[in-house]
């Protein structure tokens, strides 16, 4: 045989070289894979392989390993494993020796999500109780979310077309990755500091459960939790969810129905103040209408007051008086002739000449007396039309504003200023003169109590 000077190893010995070596040259290592070929034997220790498409790897946990582990370890369940490499010599197969193990993969993710989300709701903080209401109008939106994200985009233009009056604030943020957590919990956290938004928008776009998973951590759910300005959620498509989503004051589904759901629509607020606007033209036009009616018949109802309509119905009472006594005295006269000449022919029958000469004097006397009569009642009636008109125009409103007088209003309600009291400096009034009307506003108010000291 060739180089019969060689070492000569037993199997035992090669497989503990091997051992030596292998232990030696791989370090500490993290595998990432399926379990499969599980068996739970009854001293406690766990054997099983690690697959992936490929190839396998036979793995052990030893008991003490097994039951630190919080992982119920099961066929197909994906993990990753932290341990060493090792070779079991009795039949030189080298091995994994498990140390640590944990859930790999969105499965992790998931259990991790339930936990999270049964812990705060235990604590009150998905309460709808403690949402705070969304301003009606913002004036001033702040963004946390990624500078170069698709979502940034679909937020400015929704905004942009609904409600371009609102100032936009943007606070950049890495919304997955290692460092998303602490940057989206800081960004909320200065907002706040701020104060300078009146509503927050915190989302981006869609992706897997592992993409989402900085929405699903404790922070910044609590970070979200704690604003004092209203947050709008919007973490991923309109079937994902987040921690995220039930602790903020509004969930949207998408980061566009974020953007309308946290602002009013201008188009739609221009045509009702537009319909408002018609309305208030049509309710005053009627006002104006309602309010000269309502002078029309006032001023009517003045003129049917003032002394000289009063004057004039006295003056046609008079005329019908003296048009009255008129007749009376005529149709007297000419009875009193009637029965003269009655009696003046008895008498020329008779011929009682002395009789006669004194009845014509009684009828001359009698129509002197009459006439005296008629001119008397007649003057006596035109002295008392003449005293009424004067007492008339002397108590006549507008008489007394000839005079320099004028009459003081309230413009709205028309109500007559009768007392100092009634008045403050920068009131208007109406001042009703003899000849028109004049606005006025006061500039000076002194009452009797002021005039004294």
């Amino acid at each position: 045989m060739e180089n019969e000077s060689a070492h000569v190893y037993t199997p035992s010995e090669l497989n503990r070289e091997i051992k030596l070596h292998l232990e030696a040259g791989f370090p500490r290592l993290l595998i990432e894979a399926e379990v499969s070929n599980l068996a739970r034997p009854a001293s406690g220790h766990l054997y099983f392989s690690l697959k992936d498409e490929r190839a396998q790897v036979r793995c052990a946990m030893f008991r003490s390993a097994a039951m630190r582990s919080a992982v119920q370890v099961e066929n197909g369940l994906k993990v990753l494993a932290a341990g060493r490499i090792s070779l079991y010599e009795p039949r030189g197969e080298y091995q994994f020796i498990v140390e640590r193990l944990r859930e790999a993969g969105e499965g992790a993710l998931q259990r991790r999500f339930e936990e999270l989300k049964k812990r705060l709701e235990s604590e009150g903080l998905f309460d709808p109780a403690r949402k705070k209401p969304l301003p009606p109008y913002p004036a001033r939106i702040g963004l946390v979310t990624s500078r170069s994200g698709a979502a940034l985009r679909d937020l400015l233009h929704v905004l942009g077309r609904r409600w371009p009056v609102a100032a936009i604030r943007l606070h950049p943020v890495a919304v997955q990755g290692a460092d998303a957590p602490s940057e989206l919990r800081r960004a909320i956290e200065a907002a706040n500091r701020h104060g300078w938004a009146e509503v927050l928008i915190v989302g981006r776009g869609g992706g897997s459960l592992e993409d989402l998973a900085a929405f699903n951590e404790e922070s910044v759910a609590r970070a979200v939790h704690d604003s004092t300005i209203p947050v709008v959620s919007a973490v991923g498509h309109e079937t994902d969810f987040s921690i995220c989503d039930f602790v903020a004051d509004l969930r949207a589904p998408t980061p566009s129905a974020a953007a309308e759901l946290a602002t009013p629509d201008g188009a739609v607020l221009k045509e009702r103040f537009a319909r408002s606007e018609r309305r208030l033209h049509l309710r005053m036009r009627d006002r104006l209408e309602t309010v000269a009616q309502g002078l029309d018949h006032l001023s009517h109802r003045l003129h049917q007051r003032h002394p000289s309509a009063r004057l004039d119905e006295q003056a046609r009472r008079l005329e019908i008086l003296d048009r009255t006594l008129r007749r009376t005295a005529h149709r007297a006269l000419d009875d009193r002739t009637l029965r003269l000449g009655a009696a003046a022919a008895r008498l020329q029958a008779q011929r009682p000449e002395r009789r006669l000469v004194d009845w014509t004097q009684r009828v001359a006397s009698a129509r002197q007396s009459l006439g005296r009569l008629a001119r008397a009642g007649l003057d006596t009636h035109q002295a008392r039309l003449s005293q009424l008109a004067r007492t008339l125009n002397a108590v006549s409103p507008l008489e007394t504003l000839g005079r320099g007088y004028a009459v003081l209003t309230v413009p709205d309600s028309g109500k007559v200023v009768s007392s100092i009291r009634q008045l403050k400096v920068g009131d208007p009034v109406s001042a009703r003169l003899s000849d028109g009307r004049a606005d006025c506003r006061v500039e000076r108010v002194d009452t009797p109590e002021n005039d004294a000291d």
